[in-house]
């Protein structure tokens, strides 16, 4: 078969997501399924699906995108998807190829103790506890062991006594070596993240005029 003209295709290797690596599945209504690599090679990414979900449609199959984040920022595959007749929870992504490398704002992280409330699910329960660390994307919880990586999880959090606290939606992305989670902003409004960057502001400039 002949090719068209155009551009030459890059040679560089695509880069796939590492075995053991948290990813999300995105289906075309918008809907999200956290899942982990199990294994991977240059033509296939197989994952398993780490909640439960209802059977995908081949509609939905043909759809969807697997995300991930790398250094880079957020990454968006697609591929030719199918399930295992096995077991349902274990996907095959053949052919991948990338949609698109969305570079993600970096913000400055400070490490603050303020009080948070984490809305989970019923089975996870709330967390009423603190931040260990803060920045304009998220922040690191201590506590939440119910929290699994990948659910999404709506907060409060409170950075000064006179003031009405910073909420939103955010998305358990990481567990560290002391079992604390980190979770990511998804759904923030753009007054409160304001609010939440310039209050990490001025714990910089107090820390500065200590000497810190």
């Amino acid at each position: 078969m002949k090719l068209g003209r155009g551009k030459p295709r890059s040679t560089a290797p695509l880069a796939l997501p590492e075995r053991s690596t948290n990813v999300t599945v995105r289906t075309p209504e918008g809907g999200s399924i956290p899942a982990v690599v199990i294994e991977q090679s240059p033509d296939e990414v197989l994952v398993a699906i780490t909640v439960p979900t209802k059977p995908l449609t081949e509609r939905q199959l043909e759809g969807l995108v697997l995300e991930y984040h790398n250094d880079r920022g957020r990454v968006r595959l697609q591929g030719t998807f199918s399930v295992d007749p096995t077991d349902t929870d274990v996907m095959c992504m053949a052919e991948p190829r990338s949609v698109e490398v969305l570079q993600e704002r970096s913000y400055v992280r400070i490490q603050a103790a303020r009080p948070v409330v984490v809305y989970g699910t019923p089975a996870s329960g709330d967390v009423q506890s603190f931040t260990v660390d803060l920045s304009g994307g998220g922040f690191l919880l201590a506590g939440g062991d119910r929290l699994p990586i990948g659910q999404e999880v709506r907060f409060r959090l409170s950075i000064t006594s006179d003031a009405l606290p910073v909420t939103g939606t955010g998305r358990v992305v990481r567990v560290d070596s002391l079992g604390r989670r980190g979770v990511e902003f998804e759904s923030i409004s753009d007054l409160d993240r304001r609010r939440l960057v310039r209050f990490i502001f001025e714990c910089q400039r107090a820390e500065r005029k200590r000497g810190l």
